[in-house]
């Protein structure tokens, strides 16, 4: 199980590039967390956006700061924060090292939840997504790789041949809950998923 861990990850340098080409090419990789009792929960990401240097909704857009420092660095680690003093949002650091960039994973489609819960929309947004994760400000820069509390997998073979016929879409429009780059189209989410955040 573990060689074809390895074998799927997504490693750093599939990350080393702009977040508005990496949060596309994330649409249906798997985010994967172990918990410290060694259970795993698994997520196949089905909507992103992206946040990149000139973007004045980045945090990063001013200056660095200790708050945002985590997305200036090399990419394959977590940048998590909070948003309204209670909703952890989970990011991806993309981009090469001193270049702040970072995916955003607005939500997922996960293979199990709890009893009496709706599986489509139990991680459908950002703070669902980290309460359904168990993701907090203490895995922020957790490096993204198998045997940490994070990983990403690539693209499941049926679903790179369900893209490939067309069963399967993808939709580009703009970011959701900004008062900033209002107009850029840096958001992607797979067509017709249930789990897809509302907006």
């Amino acid at each position: 199980m573990l060689n074809s861990t390895v074998f799927n990850q997504i490693v750093p340098n599939f990350l080393a590039r702009p977040a508005t080409e990496v949060a596309p090419l994330l649409l249906g990789c798997v985010l994967v967390r172990q918990l410290p009792n060694g259970q795993i929960i698994r997520g196949v990401i089905v909507e992103t956006e992206a946040y990149a240097a000139g973007d004045p909704a980045f945090h990063a857009y001013k200056s660095r700061t200790d708050r945002n420092g985590v997305v200036f660095g090399a990419p394959g680690i977590s940048y998590i924060y909070l948003i309204y003093g209670i909703y952890h949002c989970f990011n991806v650091v993309t981009d090469l090292d001193g270049v702040p960039s970072a995916v955003l994973i607005r939500a997922l489609q996960l293979e199990n939840v709890p009893e009496g819960e709706n599986l489509h929309k139990f991680a459908a947004g950002p703070g669902k997504l980290c309460r359904a994760m168990q993701i907090d400000r203490s895995l922020n820069a957790c490096p993204l790789q198998p045997g940490s509390a994070l990983w990403l997998e690539h693209r499941s073979e049926e679903f790179i041949n369900k893209l490939a016929t067309g069963e399967i879409g993808f939709v580009q429009t703009t970011r959701i809950g900004l008062s900033k780059g209002v107009e850029l189209p840096w958001r992607w989410y797979i067509k017709n998923c249930p789990a897809v955040s509302k907006w």
